[in-house]
């Protein structure tokens, strides 16, 4: 909640100006002025209040200098800071079009993110739906992260070259403007051309991919930012060439009358301290946060090169609540080096090109937030991610991500009673809850609903992956997803008292992994189901196991190809209905003559519905 309007404070506000002296009467016109006017306060009496409105092309860094500091919005208003500037003098271009200039000062920048109206503008995209498929090759072997990635480094002109199909490229491409996403299996490379070669069929980059195009037997590509790309009203695209932005009105739509705003700095608020000296004790509270622009290229898995509109470094002690960040071309906050005892909490992230909440360190917490519509341009990115020491991530809301929701190893930290679904809607080898190198971890109380296996490396509920050790995965509910558990190159981990509801086929999976623990479980599902990797498991016991079409089997492995199929639940796993009152409909407590009880096994009690604001997909 803000401060009153009627209390003491440095006070800032969109009609303000820097001449004068920061009172509520009188307030300053940025919020790098008020920040300055704090400076010269004790830490205990740094408080700045910022009043309703827009405030356009904000930075301000915020250093140890700033330790104490309280900045939030005034009590019933709505702030919010742009890291862009609005664009204006447009004119019409033949019977469809506008174009304008960048602003003054601006001429050099490269826009890639564009809000018009308050809504999210599509990008010029080729082709407009689904991807185009290129014909590179690389078969070398991905022998995994832990050992070593590709069993032959891939070398620069295979990192640098897609060879497409006849027919695909015009002639007229602009090579200036276009720029190509390459999708790999849990990344993607964004990245600029430097030629095309037309008798060839080849594209050459601007700068190497994260993989080889053709790794993982993936050949998607999509090209972004050229003329062949707008197909419909809301479009837009930045013309290189001619250094103008480029767009399709809605009907009945002036864009001389429209708000339109282009995106020109990759971080509107910094936190910078050093490894000697942190920024300490700063509050952000109840501010908005929008449109910021990212560099070009390959941001690689997560896109976690990318900034955020909110950025940390060398922070701690720092909390921030109730913000709203929404459209912004990276990710909405980041942390990196030394960051601990961050709190965020209560916040809106939504329509992100990259990444939510990137917030890794010590002793932090992530609470209560409601992230949405996450990786729109950046598929890999991630909606929870970073992970750290001794953190806790609980009670947030996580959906509509182009890959894991929540990503967040390391060493001590627990994720628990979360809400998730429709997650994974893009790349592969991910989870709602996916973890790598968790040591001693706590998943628990989690949901993980309604998530789609799209194909190849697939898409599970909860994923330990390599050297994960001592996790305990625990009171989890999957439903309506297929794949509940998949564990890799993963030890000494516990999997109890979940439940898995499947319609169709069920799995769960331990390649390469080793001492498991597999307890208290029930799954039940449509088709069959199937435990892969059955040697990795060691204790069995009080499972509850039902599959509808009568069929339980258990795999071994050797590394990852089947050796023996046998008929039958393991263990002294049970095979018979759990009787649920009425799954379907969200009731998971069982039946008076449930075999549940025989067994010990409680019901889960768990939230299925949002209980966050809404907020829409961002189309117009």
């Amino acid at each position: 909640m803000g401060l009153s309007t009627a209390q003491a404070g440095i006070f800032v506000a969109p009609q303000g100006n820097d001449t004068y002296d920061g009172t509520q009467e009188h307030p300053f016109g940025t919020l790098s002025k008020a920040r300055d006017a704090a400076r010269r306060l004790p830490p205990e009496q740094r408080h700045i209040v910022v009043r309703g409105g827009q405030y356009f092309d904000t930075y301000v860094e915020l250093t140890p200098k700033d330790s104490g500091l309280t900045i939030e919005a005034a009590l019933g208003e709505k702030p919010v800071f742009y890291g862009g500037v609005p664009i204006q003098g447009w004119e019409k271009e033949g019977d469809t079009f506008f174009s304008a200039p960048l602003p003054a000062g601006q001429e050099k920048a490269e826009i890639r993110l564009l809000e018009v109206d308050g809504y999210m503008a599509l990008r010029a995209r080729f082709p407009a739906e689904g991807t185009l498929t290129h014909e590179s090759v690389f078969d070398v072997r991905w022998l995994s992260s832990t050992d070593g990635g590709w069993q032959r480094k891939p070398t620069r002109k295979e990192l640098t070259t897609l060879c497409y199909k006849a027919g695909d490229i015009s002639g007229g491409l602009d090579v200036n403007s276009a720029e190509i996403t390459v999708y790999h299996m849990w990344d993607e490379s964004c990245i600029g051309l430097a030629a095309i070669d037309h008798a060839n069929q080849t594209l050459t980059f601007s700068s190497p991919s994260q993989h080889p195009p053709g790794a993982f037997n993936v050949n998607k590509y999509v090209i972004w930012n050229v003329r062949e790309g707008l197909t419909a009203p809301g479009q837009w695209f930045h013309d290189r060439t001619r250094n103008r932005i480029v767009y399709w009105p809605l009907p009945g739509q002036d864009p001389n009358q429209t708000r339109i705003i282009a995106s020109t700095r990759e971080t509107i608020l910094r936190l910078r301290g050093t490894p000697k000296r942190t920024v300490t004790n700063v509050t952000l509270r109840g501010l908005g946060f929008s449109v910021t622009t990212v560099p070009l290229l390959a941001a690689g898995f997560a896109s976690a090169r990318f900034d955020g509109a909110i950025s940390l470094e060398n922070a701690s002690a720092c909390t921030l609540e109730n913000l709203a960040i929404t459209h912004v071309a990276g990710h909405a906050i980041n942390t990196r080096l030394n960051c601990s005892h961050i709190t965020v909490k209560g916040c809106e992230i939504a329509e992100c090109g990259a990444g939510g909440l990137y917030v890794g360190g010590e002793n932090n917490l992530l609470e209560h937030n409601h992230v949405h519509h996450i990786g729109l341009s950046y598929p890999s990115a991630i909606g929870i991610y970073r992970g750290g020491n001794n953190s806790v991530v609980r009670h947030n809301e996580v959906h509509h991500t182009s890959y894991s929701a929540i990503n967040y190893g390391g060493t001590n930290n627990v994720v628990e009673y979360n809400l998730i679904y429709n997650c994974m809607t893009v790349l592969h080898d991910g989870a709602a809850i996916y973890m790598f190198a968790g040591k001693n971890c706590i998943l628990r109380g989690n949901v993980a609903r309604d998530i789609t296996d799209s194909g190849s490396y697939g898409a599970s509920a909860y994923y330990l992956d390599e050297q994960s050790d001592g996790c305990v995965v625990e009171n989890n509910l999957s439903l309506r997803v297929n794949w509940m558990f998949h564990n890799h190159m993963a030890r000494n981990n516990t999997l109890r008292n979940n439940v898995s509801i499947a319609e169709g086929d069920a799995k769960i999976t331990f390649p390469r992994s080793s001492h498991y623990t597999v307890e208290g479980n029930v799954i039940f599902a449509t088709g069959k189901i199937s435990i892969e990797g059955i040697g990795a498991v060691t204790t069995w016991k009080r499972n509850l196991f039902f599959s509808q079409s009568g069929k339980v089997e258990c795999i071994s492995l050797d590394d990852y190809s089947h050796v023996t199929v046998t008929d039958g639940a393991p263990g002294d796993t049970q095979t018979a209905d759990p009787l649920f009152v009425d799954w379907a409909k969200g009731d998971f407590s069982y039946q008076s003559n449930s075999p549940t009880l025989a067994l010990g096994l409680k019901p889960l009690n768990v939230r299925l519905e949002s209980t966050c604001s809404s907020f829409g997909s961002g189309k117009p």
